[in-house]
């Protein structure tokens, strides 16, 4: 004896252009968040990558393409922030693996400078242009002490070799050089000026590490050191020329641990 089928419940067809519409409204609605994506966004990554030490702030325009001042800070919670003049905007386009962004800085680079970000599910890049950027020395106060007491006076000059940056099983790792000239510096705690010229260099490699020098000048800097993790380990030593002792004698009590006519310097 066969069994008798229920039939199926008819199919309202009148439902399907609904359904239809619906889910085009929903994409329609994602890309356009996609596409205009405010800057502010953007904003929010750099200042949660750098722990608040670099700030976009007064953001404008979108993810896209967009502008804002540019601030080093003491970090979360510190009163102490510095500008560069006036604002520095970027323009950000997907690629076939991953984006690329030019990063203009009117004030102190007469070229972009270009990055290409190629993200992974087991390992992420960031790769950056060679580049020679030109920067105010007084930018440095923003990062609290103790830039903000020194008041540093002078030109920075930041150049990059090769330089690439990768996110692997949790881990960062650096690759190229990049170097940090400080150039004819001064500080409201001496009245000579300049005190010098110094050199700042970090290399790549499974630890980076960093190494001080100085070029010239009657404050001589020296010191070596490495990055691990977020954290910087440096240990050095500043010393004034014997001529210059009674000059310099407030700069050295402010950069590190006075041990005779030394300055101890420890870092992390």
């Amino acid at each position: 004896m066969k069994k008798s089928r229920r039939p199926s419940p008819p199919v309202d067809r009148s439902l399907a252009p609904w359904r239809t519409a619906a889910v085009a409204a929903c994409l329609g609605a994602l890309l356009s968040l996609v596409a205009f994506a405010p800057a502010a966004w953007l904003a929010h990554g750099v200042a949660m990558g750098t722990q608040g030490r670099v700030v976009l702030a007064e953001p404008e325009g979108s993810v896209w393409s967009g502008s804002a001042q540019l601030l080093l800070t003491g970090g979360q919670g510190s009163a102490d922030a510095a500008s560069l003049p006036g604002r520095v905007d970027w323009k950000l386009r997907p690629a076939w693996n991953g984006a690329r962004m030019a990063l203009n800085l009117p004030c102190c680079s007469a070229e972009a400078v270009r990055l290409a970000m190629r993200p992974g599910w087991s390992q992420s890049l960031l790769e950056v242009s060679p580049a020679s950027i030109n920067l105010p020395a007084p930018w440095l106060s923003g990062l609290g002490a103790p830039w903000n007491t020194l008041d540093p006076q002078g030109q920075l000059t930041l150049n990059s070799q090769a330089l690439q940056v990768q996110w692997a099983a949790g881990r960062t790792r650096l690759e190229g050089q990049l170097t940090l000239d400080l150039l004819a510096m001064s500080s409201r705690l001496s009245t000579l000026s300049p005190l010098g010229d110094y050199r700042l260099t970090v290399a790549g490699g499974d630890v980076p590490s960093l190494a001080l020098q100085t070029l010239k000048g009657a404050l001589q800097l020296s010191g070596s050191g490495q990055v691990v993790g977020s954290r910087i380990r440096f240990t050095g030593e500043a010393a004034a020329s014997p001529e210059q002792q009674d000059a310099l004698s407030n700069v050295l009590n402010i950069i590190g641990r006075r041990q005779g006519a030394k300055s101890l310097i420890s870092l992390g």
